[in-house]
């Protein structure tokens, strides 16, 4: 019994070790989100931070604010939605599929 714990407990050491590398490596990559048709785009990193937003020139216009508000709400909402899509896909990997609450 003592046997298997050990082996256990190296192996879940080892995901946990698997697991901060994959975090380290998504905190470098990013997706890139967009509305408007790509008027407006958002470049988040897998650390769910904002990195960069692009609004085209075009859709500025003073006189329809709340638009262009709401273009730039639905481009970082989908540029946070893929990044949160690549980290599970990645972290699922390590998992074998398997939902862990708190790891991603």
């Amino acid at each position: 019994m003592n046997k298997n714990f050990g082996s256990l407990m190296k192996q879940a050491q080892k995901l946990q070790l698997q697991m901060q590398q994959v975090q380290e490596e998504m905190a470098n990559r990013t997706v890139e989100g967009s509305a408007g048709g790509g008027m407006v785009t958002v470049v988040a990193s897998g650390k769910q931070e904002v990195k960069s937003i692009h609004i085209e020139a075009e859709v500025v216009n003073p006189d329809d604010i709340e638009m262009l508000q709401d273009l730039v709400v639905a481009a970082v909402n989908d540029a946070l939605k893929k990044s949160q899509d690549m980290v599970t896909s990645e972290m699922s990997k390590l998992t074998g599929g398997i939902n862990i609450p708190g790891l991603m």
